[in-house]
């Protein structure tokens, strides 16, 4: 939810006609992201935020680790 903007269960539905999940058409960037994410999600959870705490964190995150590194990839096409 934090990063693509929808659950799985939402993306399966909108894309009933593509085989896999959501992960299996993410961008190499997009996965990276949320490996980093899940991470976090963890340490969240251990801290003991609330689900839409963790949520709102975690979409703040994913938006700026996703502007760094789609520009660190335009830099090392140039």
């Amino acid at each position: 939810m934090a990063l693509f903007g929808m659950t799985a269960k939402e993306w399966r539905t909108k894309n009933s006609n593509l085989e896999g999940n959501i992960r299996d058409y993410a961008t190499i960037n997009e996965l990276i992201c949320l490996a980093n994410l899940e991470n976090l999600n963890s340490v969240f959870i251990n801290e003991g935020l609330k689900q839409s705490e963790r949520l709102e964190k975690l979409n703040k995150i994913a938006i700026s680790q996703m502007q760094i590194l789609n520009n660190t990839d335009m830099k090392q096409l140039k």
